[in-house]
């Protein structure tokens, strides 16, 4: 009976173990792809366990990260698809920097996102409708880039579910109009949004 319980605890173990590491090789693709001149990402070392022990990573209690706070760091580069494996990520704050491209559509893979804010930056291109995917969030601020295009109906739609506060996409390069009516009476969200040719 020993034996069996601890083949199982081994196998737990490595489970964890490979999920940690798939979360820093995520992560270490996003620190590759980026110029980084302040050293903020100096931590970041891929050679670890899991990068719970690094700078501006929060992991949970089983060691699976939770939050990523990288706002205002002086990094430029691109996004990663890799960022969206991140699958216990609540909050990926990259806001204030000089991020450029586009919004990878695997970000819409963070189901348990709570705050997305890449705010102040130089994306391009669309909006991934992909976003849509993210019932549990309550903050979106995708203002100031360089996005184009219209807020995609899926995203749209995440007002519905009633967890969205707030929607800034103001000061990009959208187009259309926005007409939200709460009929429920609970859910509030405001969305900021205006067309800046």
């Amino acid at each position: 009976m020993r034996f069996i319980a601890l083949v199982f605890l081994v196998g737990a173990l490595a489970i964890i173990a490979v999920e940690c590491n798939s979360e820093g090789d995520a992560l270490n693709a996003f620190k590759t792809n980026v110029a980084d001149p302040n050293n903020v990402l100096q931590s970041w070392d891929p050679t670890l366990v899991n990068p719970c022990t690094w700078f501006h990573v929060t992991c949970n209690s089983q060691n699976s990260v939770v939050r990523v706070d990288l706002g205002d760091a002086n990094l430029s580069g691109s996004l990663v698809p890799q960022l969206g494996m991140l699958s216990n990520l609540q909050y990926l704050q990259i806001q204030s920097n000089s991020i450029s491209g586009a919004i990878p559509s695997e970000l819409g893979n963070l189901t348990k996102l709570v705050s997305l804010g890449l705010e102040n930056n130089k994306l391009s291109g669309l909006i991934p409708s992909s976003l849509g995917n993210l019932k549990s969030l309550r903050w979106m601020r995708l203002d100031s880039n360089k996005l184009s295009g219209e807020i995609p109906i899926s995203v749209l739609k995440l007002v519905l579910w009633g967890n969205l506060q707030l929607m800034n996409v103001s000061d990009n390069k959208l187009a259309g109009t926005v007409r939200h009516t709460n009929k429920t009476g609970f859910a509030i969200t405001t969305i900021v949004q205006d067309f800046k040719a």
